[in-house]
């Protein structure tokens, strides 16, 4: 006897393909948005800027 019980063969990838792309499409909008958002005039000079840090990191 199974430890799970019985195995159905049910597919699990196929279906929920649709939510799984429109999360990476959400996602990759967010991260667009957020790294708009971050080299803004309003914030490009803000100290907490990771992409600031990067760049001073990277001139040293």
């Amino acid at each position: 006897m199974s430890l799970l019980g019985k195995k159905f063969p049910a597919q699990v990838a196929r279906p929920m393909a649709p939510f799984y792309i429109s999360g990476l499409v959400i996602l990759y909008g967010v991260n667009s948005f957020a790294n708009a958002l971050a080299s803004s005039d309003e914030y490009k000079n803000d100290p907490r800027n990771p992409a600031l840090k990067n760049k001073s990191a990277s001139s040293h």
